[in-house]
């Protein structure tokens, strides 16, 4: 058995040391007022933000609440744009926005680098991941996806209604980022519950929070492990053999990366794949256009994931400053809204409407700055192969019960039930 003395101690054990994190109150319940009370945590928001941010773009452009310890939201492109772009003021060291902040001396790294790492480890960190994520690379997977695809839809004989997000859009991205990851394709529940957990629980208590980062992480040790015994060739095993400035990385950035891949990989491409099948199930016109033209699809993906890009972002101010008219305090959140920026009619012709052919789209949905997805080409791929596949397979489906489709809470919104009717 091989021995790595990164990987003896637990996550519990390496925690015991780590300095103490600021918390703030937890308030839920109805917002007052979006732009002096939101809260993205709560139904209405994840059942549909769009009119909120419109009316916010228009009457208060930079949001503020007090929830979550103070928060700001930022509505226009060109506001989001320039705090993604500003390293200086705002720091990465916590992207997902909780009632718990990230001590300061876990910068520049972060817990889950290199998204949550700031300059100049960030450019170094991130470098690291780049090989694995080249167009070149991801083509390689996309056979497999094809078949896996296609293996789902088969799983549907004899069915008039399926749940699209829950057995088939949820599933693609599991099973690619296992393959990257090294990890058993059977372990896809755990995954999802995973998920759930880091994002959409942000108002549960601190304690309760802790305990479902430490099983993700105890499961992330388990695979580090049993790869250090076994090595093969994949993410995983390739992590823990990299060096960074000489030296084999850290063994809380080896798991605080597989940690972002898992989630992130997985959430992020679900999310899209089955918004991307609900516009198409309410709106037969392009669905039937599609149908009659498929070289137009890489055009309407582009469309489908401005008009539904499922990730905010969040940011920390580093110091007290005023900013474009805000007030902002050391350690307020900002809530990075990238869906509000594509929506931005100063930005986008019809920036309400969803237009397949639109030529011109340079959309944030893959975020902006030095942080925009490392993944981006491999989510591409597979949200392409998933929509070619269930056009080819089902080109004729529909809503079976508006009312019944649910969309995540929290920030990546993606439908989480999505009842279909096919055939």
């Amino acid at each position: 058995m091989t021995v790595d003395d990164r990987f003896t101690q637990s996550f519990q054990e390496r925690q015991q040391n780590r300095p103490l994190e600021p918390r703030s109150e937890i308030i839920t319940g109805p917002v007052s007022d979006w732009a002096t009370d939101f809260s993205h945590a709560e139904p209405e928001w994840a059942a549909d933000p769009y009119p909120i941010q419109d009316e916010l773009r228009q009457r208060c452009p930079i949001a503020h609440t007090e929830r979550f310890g103070g928060a700001w939201l930022p509505t226009r492109y060109e506001d989001v744009a320039a705090i993604a772009y500003d390293t200086e003021r705002f720091s990465s060291r916590a992207i997902i926005v909780s009632n718990v902040r990230p001590p300061l001396e876990l910068a520049p790294v972060g817990g889950t680098p290199p998204i949550s790492s700031d300059p100049p480890f960030h450019h170094d960190a991130r470098k690291l991941l780049l090989p694995a994520f080249t167009k070149t690379a991801v083509s390689k997977q996309e056979q497999v996806t094809r078949e896996f695809c296609h293996s789902l839809i088969d799983s549907f004989e004899g069915q008039d209604i399926v749940d699209a997000a829950r057995d088939y859009a949820q599933h693609i991205p599991m099973r690619v980022i296992a393959d990257m990851l090294g990890f058993p394709p059977e372990d896809g529940p755990q995954f999802r519950e995973f998920v759930e957990n880091a994002l959409e629980g942000i108002n549960s208590p601190p304690e309760e929070r802790i305990l479902r980062v430490e099983k993700l992480f105890d499961y992330l040790l388990t695979q580090i492990r049993d790869h250090v015994d076994n090595p093969r060739d994949d993410l995983t095993t390739y992590l823990i053999n990299v060096e960074l400035y000489g030296q084999k990385l850290e063994s809380n950035h080896v798991a605080g990366t597989m940690a972002l891949l898992l989630i992130a990989g997985i959430d992020t491409t679900w999310s899209a794949i089955g918004a991307s099948l609900w516009h198409l199930a309410k709106t037969p016109a392009d669905r039937e256009r599609l149908v009659a033209e498929p070289a137009l699809l890489p055009t309407a993906m582009e469309e489908l994931l401005r008009a539904y890009g499922p990730v905010t972002m969040a940011r920390l101010v580093k110091e007290d400053m005023h900013w474009n008219g805000a007030d902002m305090k050391a350690d307020d959140w900002i809530l990075l809204s990238f869906p509000a920026a594509n929506r931005d009619p100063e930005q986008f012709d019809r920036a309400d409407e969803v237009v397949i052919d639109r030529q011109v789209n340079r959309h944030a949905a893959f975020g902006l700055g030095i942080h925009r997805c490392v993944g981006s080409h491999l989510a591409r791929m597979e949200l392409r192969v998933a929509l070619e596949v269930w056009l080819e397979r089902i080109p004729n489906f529909g809503l079976a019960d508006p009312a019944a489709v649910t969309w995540a809470t929290g920030q990546v919104r993606g439908p989480r039930t999505l009842p279909l009717r096919i055939g």
